[in-house]
């Protein structure tokens, strides 16, 4: 009997083992932001929520499905239209749809090469179309281009595109080097019209000051020379006055006498000069007043003979 007892209890302990094991098999739990696609003998059955779950023993097998955002990057080589070849990084951002998780599962076996397929098939549609400068000037086209396509066909397999985006557009290092040069010489080119700009303006503006000047200074000498002959007039008439009898070619030639003199002084006294010719003999005054004297009359004056000269250095 206790043989008997002790064979009960242990069948009892397997089958509660056994149940227990059955029922920890049939039970599993789906996560947030996930789904479960549970198959009948290897045959599409339910699509289950998250939460707890039960499954049928050893008929039913249940998948998960992950319907969160997911990334894919990519980098395609292609060429623009005048054969220069750019690397192209795109950054492709996709999602289950949550109504169509039956097509997400069972159409596509590996969606990331898919839309890697899809990617690259409209990026070689559309840049070797375009220039190198309009590649970059239409970077953000190209993302719209490729979003709308990829959205388009992966929307038939379950899947939502939502950004598809071109981050860079490498061009070949040669090539990247001759733009900095053309853009260095462009810009060299700009900042050479700006300085001949800039000094012509001051040339301009150097001409207007300069003309200005000479128009300031010839009033000054005109004024200047009003003066003189105001003075002159002045002298002659006072000179008549003190001394009756003289004409006005006679105080004339005392006047341009008197400055001779003065300007041989002022000669002399300036700096640079050495040597200076003068008449030596005593009557060299009265020469030079005759001289001034028959030019005033515009004649050639009494013969007379030129006076000797003696050199005088000044200084």
């Amino acid at each position: 009997m206790d043989i008997l007892n002790t064979s009960l209890l242990v069948a009892l302990i397997v089958f509660c083992l056994f149940a227990l094991v059955m029922v920890l098999k049939t039970l599993f739990t789906v996560r947030t932001y996930t789904a479960g696609v549970v198959e009948r003998f290897g045959k599409f059955n339910r699509i289950v929520r998250p939460g707890l779950q039960v499954l049928i023993p050893f008929a039913e097998h249940a998948f998960i499905v992950d319907l969160q955002v997911k990334q894919a990057q990519f980098s395609v080589e292609t060429k623009t239209r005048y054969n220069v070849f750019v690397q192209i990084p795109v950054s492709v951002q996709y999602q289950v749809l949550d109504d169509r998780i039956f097509d997400a599962f069972y159409k596509l076996s590996s969606p990331q090469k898919q839309i890697e397929s899809f990617v690259f098939n409209s990026i070689l549609g559309h840049v070797p179309k375009l220039t190198l400068d309009e590649t970059f000037e239409q970077q953000s086209g190209i993302s719209v281009a490729v979003k709308t396509e990829l959205d388009s066909i992966m929307s038939g397999f379950g899947f939502n595109i939502l950004t598809a985006l071109v981050t860079d557009i490498i061009p070949d290092v040669k090539v990247k080097a001759a733009m900095n040069d053309i853009n260095a010489a462009q810009r060299a080119q700009v900042a050479a019209q700006a300085r001949g700009e800039a000094e012509k303006v001051l040339k301009v503006k150097q001409a207007e000051a300069e003309a200005a000047s000479k128009a300031l200074q010839g009033q000054g000498i005109a004024a200047e020379r009003q003066a003189i002959i105001d003075g002159l007039r002045s002298s002659i008439e006072h000179f008549r006055e003190s001394v009756p009898g003289a004409t006005a070619e006679d105080v004339m030639a005392l006047v341009l006498l008197t400055q001779y003199f003065d300007t041989l002084k002022d000669v002399g006294t300036r700096g640079g000069t050495n040597t200076l010719f003068l008449p030596s003999n005593p009557g060299a005054a009265s020469d030079f007043l005759t001289q001034i004297l028959a030019g005033l009359r515009g004649g050639n004056g009494a013969a007379a003979a030129p006076p000797s000269r003696a050199t005088v250095t000044v200084g």
